[in-house]
């Protein structure tokens, strides 16, 4: 069966980026999943787009996108896509979103692109060839004490019903660093610890297809990427993820098995 090269997956970015890009000025129809989990018609347009792109060209592939959840065939081949990430920055107009596609064989993740169109930056990575932006190498800033890192994280849909909601993690990290961003976007946090902008990043309650891509990324930058309770699997369902240089991750790590209820 056919595979994919970094190529073929940085097209697919490249090309669903451009109607994000073009639809970014428009009037959006907005639908809600859940009270501030939206979804938009470009949303739907980009995934349409890259799910057919990838069934012309490797049909018998197995394919889990954010809308259309899981879509069937071979699951030795798996394809995660998150055609719109930062979908609340794009419906208010603020210009932090990316495409987000990684191609898995065998359960490893082997490609990974993520696309910024508003900046024209392409993040991408094979795995054990290491992890570039626009063509240039990736490396993680080596930030190895959390006095002199700077964080970022998100908060889950569910924030409004759920005790979990990450509040007492961020105000912990908040007082151990330099600061914490939220910029919106799973996927760029992730390529921005790869790519030194942030020191290490963490989140609970996501979703395969929002950290596959991102995920690789880092790690072929030199991140240390694992779930919140350390184990090296962070795309199961539900996952939660820790991305940071290695030294920095287990202080992360620390801190938070401290906030852990007993």
């Amino acid at each position: 069966m056919t595979q994919p090269n970094i190529k073929d997956v940085e097209r697919l970015a490249r090309e669903a980026g451009q109607i994000l890009r073009a639809g970014y000025t428009n009037t959006h129809q907005v639908i809600y999943k859940s009270e501030i989990d939206p979804v938009t018609e470009i949303d739907a347009q980009s995934e349409e787009f890259l799910v057919n792109a990838i069934r012309e060209k490797f049909p018998e592939h197995y394919i889990l996108t954010e809308e259309s959840g899981a879509l069937d065939g071979d699951d030795t081949h798996i394809w995660y896509i998150d055609p719109l990430d930062g979908t609340v920055n794009y419906a208010h107009g603020i210009p932090v979103f990316s495409v987000s596609i990684a191609y898995a064989y065998a359960g490893e993740l082997k490609l990974a692109s993520v696309y910024d169109p508003m900046r024209d930056e392409m993040f991408s990575a094979v795995k054990g060839k290491g992890a570039t932006l626009n063509g240039e190498r990736l490396q993680t800033s080596g930030t190895s004490e959390l006095a002199r890192s700077l964080l970022t994280t998100g908060f889950p849909y569910d924030m409004w019903e759920t005790v979990d909601d990450n509040l007492a993690s961020y105000g912990r990290f908040a007082k151990l660093t330099q600061g914490v961003r939220r910029l919106g976007s799973a996927a760029l946090d992730l390529c921005y610890v790869g790519a030194g902008r942030f020191d290490g990043f963490w989140e609970r309650k996501l979703q395969p297809y929002d950290v596959a891509a991102g995920g690789l990324i880092a790690m072929e930058a030199g991140a240390k990427v694992t779930a919140l309770d350390g184990s090296p699997d962070f795309l199961s369902m539900q996952p939660s993820i820790l991305a940071a240089p290695p030294m920095l991750h287990k202080k992360m790590l620390d801190v938070l098995n401290e906030l852990k209820p007993s």
